[in-house]
């Protein structure tokens, strides 16, 4: 269902940084093209150096050219570019922001419903909020103002409550939209309505009939030229604090009473909140880290190349972890006693996001370590949801054997949307329903800074798994039962050797 849109402008701040070059930029030219913008919408690229408005529109069109290699439409541009607007607004001048307010509020020119995507350092939120502020472009008495604050929200708990306090003097929290970009991926978005528009699967979302989720995130890629931020952050802060635990409350949450943004936030603040906190003296059943060493992983051309390791990467010693596996329970009565594995690693032997969830063992088993029913919702590389089962192999005995069944979620004939553009869209909307709430910050937060702040102390050496290698043997350790192992998602059965 397509929402109304009112006249609005959107304030790019960072500009002309890599994030608007090749996620802004496109995804709002191409909602453009899909006809979602309004006619009257404006673009107010905001940047630091001097620039003429012939000079920022044929920049814009570079960024576009370098996205869409198969040509623009010179329709739909014309239309895109005469939105686009460039406003300098340089660090040294005390009068930049005075200059801003008295571009914006030109009626004539933009509309008075502003949106602010502050695509800059997270060490530069709260003063930018402040100074939009105190020239009045912050106040929503007469038209919506909204603030679109890039990951991370903080560093830690207390660091988000920092940012919290700071920039609500301002800001009420509805006009607030904190993103995870992850949440704006179509497979992700589809867990919810595969869950709740098939009635065959809500029955069996319990206790009683599944064994243990695993969400997974793996990459082969290393770290690459995010050594130096990579190095303050770890897998598990970088990975799992929102975009795994995001992931997780969208597969375990319960309900919500309709589909509107505020229903599906409260019920998966509620979800995050009854995760069971870690104990710190149970970390090490709970919780594993790990480090890649140089090793072979896979190459675009089928062949494996040879990588450093972190170390070498870095150029000094260091104990922060690359890949991360956390043990979590859900304490209320649907998830009582059910496992939630979440894991997230660098070099690993493939790249693979999904969600795999396996039953508990069927009420007759044939034979000795018959497999168990297994459904995997992946989200990447491809789009997708596998349901394996045990049926008979056909002949006089009595035998039962693996089958999937596949349903690819994306077909040829289907839009490819960014989720940023998903995003975008959803901002203009005032649909918040997948952006953070400060409560969900909170919560994700709590569960992951006492694991954090235990691996930090720890002197002891991290373990080491060679680049393009599968989870080290050692993270069984958090399994709950012996029969249970990491699933690798294009296996059918679940084959972890």
């Amino acid at each position: 269902m397509t929402k109304k849109i009112n006249p609005c402008t959107l304030v790019l701040f960072g500009a002309s940084g890599n994030l608007s070059r090749v996620k802004l930029m496109p995804g709002l030219y191409r909602l453009d093209s899909l006809g979602r913008l309004p006619d009257d919408m404006k673009i107010l690229s905001v940047g630091r150096s001097p620039v003429l408005a012939e000079d920022w529109q044929a920049e814009v069109r570079k960024m576009l050219e370098a996205k869409f290699y198969n040509g623009l439409d010179e329709t739909v541009f014309k239309r895109f570019i005469a939105r686009n607007h460039y406003q300098e607004n340089g660090s040294d001048d005390p009068e930049a922001m005075n200059k801003l307010a008295a571009r914006l509020n030109d009626d004539s020119v933009f509309p008075q419903n502003f949106a602010y995507f502050l695509s800059i350092r997270p060490v530069d939120f709260a003063s930018v909020v402040e100074q939009l502020a105190a020239v009045g472009l912050t106040d929503d008495s007469k038209y919506w103002r909204r603030v679109l604050i890039e990951k991370p929200f903080g560093t830690n708990l207390e660091k988000a409550q920092e940012l919290q306090a700071s920039i609500t003097k301002y800001l009420k929290e509805e006009q607030i939209y904190r993103i995870d970009h992850y949440l704006g991926k179509a497979a992700l978005q589809n867990i919810m309505l595969t869950r709740f528009a098939n009635h065959m699967l809500e029955p069996l979302w319990n206790n009683e009939h599944i064994d243990h989720v695993q969400i997974t995130n793996n990459e082969t890629l290393g770290v690459g030229d995010r050594t130096q931020f990579y190095d303050s952050t770890g897998a598990l802060r970088d990975m799992a604090q929102s975009h795994l635990l995001q992931t997780l409350a969208l597969v375990a949450m319960e309900k919500p009473a309709d589909f509107n943004p505020d229903s599906i936030r409260a019920e998966k603040i509620k979800l995050l909140q009854s995760i069971r906190p870690i104990d710190k003296a149970s970390l090490n059943k709970q919780a594993f880290r790990a480090q890649y060493k140089e090793g072979h992983v896979p190459a675009r051309d089928g062949h494996s190349e040879h990588v450093k390791g972190y170390i070498d990467e870095l150029g000094k010693p260091s104990s922060v972890e690359t890949y991360a596996a956390i043990k979590l329970f859900i304490d209320n009565p649907r998830w009582k006693g059910v496992p939630f594995y979440v894991r997230t690693a660098k070099r690993m032997h493939e790249s693979s996001t999904a969600i795999s969830i396996r039953f508990k063992k069927a009420p007759m088993e044939l034979k000795e370590g018959q497999q168990q029913n297994w459904l995997i919702l992946s989200i990447q590389p491809k789009e997708s949801l596998k349901l394996e089962m045990q049926t008979k192999v056909p002949g006089l005995d009595i035998a039962t054997r693996s089958i999937s069944m596949d349903g690819q979620l994306r077909q040829a004939t289907d839009d490819s949307v960014d989720s940023y553009e998903t995003l975008l869209l959803n901002l203009m909307e005032g649909d918040a329903s997948l952006f953070l709430h400060i409560d969900e910050v909170q919560a994700q937060w709590k569960l992951i800074d006492p694991i954090v702040e235990t691996w930090a102390a720890d002197k002891t050496p991290v373990h080491q798994y060679p680049a393009g290698s599968r989870d080290p043997k050692e993270s069984g350790v958090i399994f709950e039962s012996e029969d249970q192992f990491w699933r690798y998602s294009i296996e059918l059965g679940g084959d972890q050797h």
